[in-house]
């Protein structure tokens, strides 16, 4: 499969490769990246990661893509679009990001937010793409919000994967419908 290649104005969005995972377990491995999505990770825990992104990728044609910027070719993060693995989207367009900590405010998950959903709708027939995060990640949701992505207050779910009484537990839905 070729490598998928997306351009915005400050940014690359890309499949991953093999000298992509120390770069990202750094972000992985970040307790205030992770603050919001779950322990930090290990570098094998990363390796598997990106293993399961691949996968997603050669399975789909899409993935969370690998997020660098252009100005000196660092990896910054991941961005894309999976299917859901969880209800209340399971099977269904799932958007998600995660961003380096000293990149954030800068306006670049927005950006590649936006170009990965204009490339889904533009190649692919899905009505929707949707998105979840812990109800207290505020930053996901003001993203989503920027997005025109719409709160789903009757899709608040407790994450299945995640222990009782977990921070993070408690799930918010939002959609994006496709423009006419």
């Amino acid at each position: 499969m070729a490598e998928f290649r997306l351009e915005t104005e400050r940014l690359v969005i890309r499949s991953w490769r093999d000298e992509d995972i120390a770069a990202f377990h750094a972000i992985c491995s970040d307790p205030v990246v992770m603050a919001t999505l779950g322990p930090v990770m290990s570098l094998e825990e990363t390796e598997a990661l990106v293993a399961r992104e691949r996968a997603f990728e050669a399975a789909l044609g899409h993935t969370f893509w690998v997020v660098e910027r252009r100005a000196d070719q660092r990896l910054i993060g991941k961005c894309g679009v999976i299917r859901g693995r969880v209800e209340p989207i399971l099977n269904l367009p799932e958007i998600g990001w995660r961003l380096a900590a000293d990149c954030w405010g800068q306006g670049y998950i927005s950006e590649a937010a936006r170009a990965c959903a204009d490339w889904f709708f533009a190649n692919r027939a899905d009505e929707a793409i949707w998105a979840i995060t812990s109800s207290g990640n505020l930053r996901s949701r003001a993203v989503m919000e920027r997005l025109g992505m719409a709160y789903q207050p009757g899709l608040d779910f407790d994450h299945p994967r995640l222990a009782p009484g977990d921070p993070l537990l408690r799930h918010v839905t939002y959609r994006l419908v496709r423009r006419a």
